[in-house]
């Protein structure tokens, strides 16, 4: 085997080695317990820099291999179609072992304040991560199967830790259910993309419906398999109407996987949709045209995402179930920018990545903020709850504040470029419904998010209502810290990455 080979493969095999080797760690930890070692720490303060440290070597060895040019290593296309290594598949690794990492950070601290310091928590992080760049490399029908059952069987797991709570087991099993039949959907639908093309892997797909494959496919069976692979995906993003099982699941589990599974696993699946989407079944002559394709579809999910999730967002009292409609609401804006792919755009798929990634620590930080206002006892749940934190407590309010104005889109942070270059980029398809509908989404989202910096700021506690008391971490401190950085810088500086988001989708396959 080729050396260039390896090398392409290097993050994911670092990221599986770390989780090994953590695996054999914590298995370890406990003999000596069982032994009698007595030790004044948990596993968490070992396990969750580990996690971290692993996870960022992951994202370190992406960026290397982005910079030396996966086309330039030989070897590297010994895997495909199973596994492409290009510098899409290294962007996302990226943003994928980053925001794996800053809810590793963010477990180290919320799992032991909350008595739930189990080690088993970060291999199941870490091979979940496995699965989500698996899913975000795959080029083939069957690996791409692979990728979403390895990424969302850990995250079940994490989604049920909490075992003493009902509504944790509640969450754990809905989300269960629900995600197996999405996977079914997939997986049949798949099934009869094979059946009417004759090929599992997408480039071979898109040769038969554009034709190029000589036989010409049964299109009826096509448009069926098509309907079932977006649904599929669509549930996976929490997109309208799939997302009931969001909210609940979101609250019901410990915040760290609520954190995981709102940037990981929501871009591993945008990964997937980009690909299969824009490249599997691209081409205006096809299924990608806006007469009889998948265009239309996408835009009426992300009309009914982006307003829906809006409207119920505004409407909740939980803080952190509005986290969660907020989550499904920048779905909506993310699926507004894959529409805009239709016209095999570069700048479109560009901007999806980049707003994918100001996503990402843009919601690391708000749900680690959330983290931060509560301790066990005294955790921050409601609105009334933050009721004066900004000032009894100014570190935290002031981090809480940034992250919720870089989701609302205010300048100069992430999460206002990210909404301008999707903005850009649905003018430059033509989707100006889409993008009217996108602008008055975002004014009403900014409502509930100024809503927790009223509460904060300008209201004080009732008297006799319980107060959230912020907890000490270093570890979520550190995490917030690394997240506000990173928003300002891709805030202050985003023709750069966003030129890194252009050269990888120019790259995809």
């Amino acid at each position: 085997m080729k050396s260039g080979l390896f090398l392409g493969l290097s993050p994911l095999l670092v990221v599986s080695l770390g989780g090994l080797l953590l695996m054999i760690s914590e298995a370890f930890s406990h003999r000596r317990a069982e032994e009698g070692e007595h030790r004044s720490t948990g596993p968490s303060s070992e396990l969750s820099l580990g996690t971290t440290v692993t996870l960022l070597a992951g994202a370190v060895f992406s960026a290397a291999v982005w910079f030396v040019g996966p086309e330039k290593l030989d070897g590297a296309r010994d895997v495909a179609p199973w596994i492409i290594v290009d510098r899409f598949t290294m962007f996302f690794s990226f943003v994928l072992c980053l925001g794996g990492a800053l809810a590793a950070l963010l477990a180290g601290g919320y799992l032991p304040e909350h008595k739930l310091d189990r080690g088993e928590f970060y291999p199941l992080l870490i091979f979940s991560t496995v699965g989500a760049i698996i899913l975000a490399a795959a080029g083939d029908l069957l690996s791409l199967f692979l990728g979403l059952e390895t990424m969302s069987l850990g995250v079940y797991a994490m989604v049920g830790f909490r075992r003493a709570s009902l509504r944790s087991t509640e969450a754990a099993v809905k989300y269960f259910l629900l995600g197996s039949f999405a996977a079914a959907l997939l997986l049949y639908g798949g099934a009869l993309l094979y059946g009417a093309t004759g090929h599992t892997d997408l480039e071979g797909i898109r040769a038969s419906l554009t034709g190029a494959g000589g036989k010409a496919p049964n299109y009826a069976l096509v448009l069926v398999a098509a309907a079932l692979i977006v649904a599929g995906l669509a549930f996976k993003v929490s997109a309208v109407p799939f997302h009931m099982w969001t909210p609940d699941a979101y609250e019901g589990a410990p915040t760290p996987t609520t954190t995981f599974m709102a940037v990981a696993v929501k871009s591993a699946a945008f990964a997937t949709m980009l690909r299969v989407l824009a490249f599997g079944f691209g081409g205006e002559s096809g299924l990608g045209s806006w007469a009889a394709g998948w265009p239309p579809i996408v835009a009426l999910l992300a009309v009914l995402t982006m307003t829906i999730a809006n409207l119920i967002a505004g409407r909740q009292e939980s803080v952190k179930r509005m986290l969660a409609y907020s989550s499904i609401a920048h779905a909506g804006y993310v699926l507004v920018g894959v529409v805009a792919t239709m016209r095999a755009s570069e700048d479109a798929q560009g901007s999806v990545m980049f707003y994918l990634l100001a996503y990402t620590v843009s919601t690391v930080g708000a749900f680690g903020a959330l983290i931060l206002c509560g301790s066990r006892g005294a955790e921050a749940v409601s609105y009334e709850d933050l009721a004066g934190v900004g000032k009894r407590h100014p570190a935290a309010g002031l981090a809480f504040s940034l992250f919720l104005l870089s989701l609302a889109g205010v300048p100069p942070t992430a999460g206002f470029f990210g909404k301008l270059y999707i903005v850009k980029a649905a003018m430059g398809a033509d989707l100006y419904p889409l993008t009217v509908i996108l602008l008055l989404n975002s004014v009403v989202s900014a409502y509930y998010y100024l809503r927790v910096m009223v509460y904060m700021y300008m209201r004080d506690p009732a008297p006799g209502a319980p107060v959230a008391i912020p907890m000490r971490s270093g570890y979520v401190a550190s995490a917030l810290v690394v997240a506000a950085v990173l928003v300002l810088l891709l805030g202050i500086w985003p023709s750069t990455p966003l030129q890194i988001a252009v050269e990888a989708a120019l790259a995809a396959r």
